[in-house]
């Protein structure tokens, strides 16, 4: 029997405590965990070329009919002025209140068809929104292979990524690459298929999203990492990749702004219970509304975009006018690090075990950040990066301890403990932490939207 999100709720005795304890386990990579070492892996997007398997951590809502560009236009904050066949973009939503929903990549196949991937937080809004709005769409979902019901997703999905990729990329399709832009659409062919890419960067460096039919997809690989051996390519495994993100800055699933609000009511009665998420860290409050963020927070504002009417648009050109945070990063003091990673060797109870390459246990990490024993903000992510050598979070904080270089303590642990899955008993501590601009690789930060 398949509970709803609102059922679950209520059974936990409120959302807090629902999502505290959920028994879900923190976001899974369902892909081979490493090829060789997560660590030669990482180093691969940065000096040669790394090849990343996307197919099967991700969520395709594929949006068809006359009324699909109007669905996305209502919900998304972005502009849709200029939005044509063969583009992509960022696509951000937020609630009626104005309050980050998510986000996830909005492909425009052809005249009505759509393509929109990443995590389910969003996907589901926007598939809630057509069902109870009367709009002219079907739908075809394609769930992540962890919800999947049958073998096989509908599309594989690959990234190549690195300085060498271009050059791999015109070596396999044996002539040039068409000229895109970023974030711009192409089509060619590898192994008799055609494949459609997107060009982006991830991890701040240039590479390819391939996509085509699954059925096609063994051809499609096995023709790359062929071409690759002279570009020294390295396959990346998951624990590799779940760490791309911290080197581009981008927030992989900040809590949504789902459990309060216009309509939420009804929206929590239609979510399914296993798509609710968890949350995860030491920020605390009885009051979700405190672990909402605004897009200006995540540093979605360049994406915000008032030319259009949306849903939360009145609201969010008020929260544009506010004291919004400010995303920035976050480098973990070495030593203090390491007193935490210690704890495991003393006696007493130790504290919260630090996962590397990726720290989080949740699917909505939320850890607070401190100056002087006062919160200023929260950090959402926290992990290891190889190719700077240095353990980092990505955190939204007040402006005014936002400039590069202010000192900020980071409170790792929760306390009460939970009882999810990923958490063992253990004691809160507190890590110094500097603040640093995000991206946090200066290579990141002057060419990630140029690649």
């Amino acid at each position: 029997m398949s509970y709803s999100a609102a059922h679950a709720i209520s059974a936990a005795g409120g959302v807090i405590p629902a999502l505290r304890n959920a028994q879900a386990m923190p976001a899974i990579f369902p892909v081979t965990p490493e090829f060789t070492n997560w660590r030669s892996e990482q180093k691969a997007w940065r000096e040669s070329v790394a090849f990343l398997d996307q197919s099967h951590h991700m969520t395709d809502l594929f949006i068809k009919g006359p009324d699909a560009l109007k669905l996305l236009t209502d919900t998304g904050v972005n502009s849709f002025a200029k939005f044509a066949p063969g583009k992509a973009k960022q696509f951000v939503a937020v609630n009626y209140e104005g309050y980050l929903i998510g986000d996830a990549v909005l492909f425009y196949l052809e005249e009505d068809s759509f393509d929109l991937v990443g995590w389910y937080m969003v996907i589901d809004w926007v598939q809630f929104i057509a069902e109870t709005g009367g709009y002219d769409v079907t739908f075809e979902r394609d769930s992540n292979s962890i919800m999947r019901e049958s073998d096989d997703p509908t599309l594989y999905r690959y990234e190549i990524q690195g300085p060498n990729a271009l050059a791999l990329l015109k070596d396999v399709i044996g002539g040039s690459v068409p000229e895109t832009k970023f974030f711009g659409m192409a089509d060619f062919e590898i192994a008799g298929h055609t494949v459609r890419s997107l060009r982006h960067g991830m991890a701040g460096q240039p590479g390819f999203e391939l996509f085509g039919p699954w059925s096609e997809g063994e051809d499609v690989r096995a023709a790359i990492l062929e071409h690759g051996e002279k570009f020294d390519l390295v396959r990346a495994g998951a624990k590799a990749y779940s760490t791309a993100n911290l080197e581009s800055a981008w927030v992989p699933s900040p809590t949504p702004a789902i459990f309060t609000g216009h309509r939420m009511e009804e929206y929590l009665e239609w979510l399914p219970a296993s798509r609710m998420g968890s949350l995860a860290g030491s920020f605390a409050s009885e009051n979700i509304e405190d672990f909402y963020n605004t897009p200006y927070d995540i540093g979605y504002g360049r994406t915000v975009k008032f030319d259009h009417d949306f849903i939360g648009r009145e609201a969010l050109e008020q929260i544009a006018e506010g004291d919004n945070r400010e995303k920035v990063t976050l480098v973990w003091d070495p030593e203090d690090l390491a007193a935490t990673q210690r704890t495991l060797y003393e006696e007493g109870v130790p504290a919260k075990y630090v996962e590397f390459p990726k720290a989080r246990y949740g699917l909505f990490q939320v850890d607070a950040v401190q100056v002087n024993g006062t919160t200023v903000g929260v950090s959402h992510d926290a992990g290891y990066i190889t190719n700077e050598q240095a353990f980092i979070s990505l955190a939204s904080i007040d402006r005014e301890f936002a400039a590069p270089g202010t000192e900020v303590e980071l409170l790792w642990g929760e306390d009460p403990v939970s009882s999810k899955p990923a958490v063992e008993k253990h004691r809160q501590v507190s890590v110094k932490a500097v603040v640093q601009p995000a991206p946090y690789s200066s290579f990141a930060r002057e060419n990630y939207r140029k690649n």
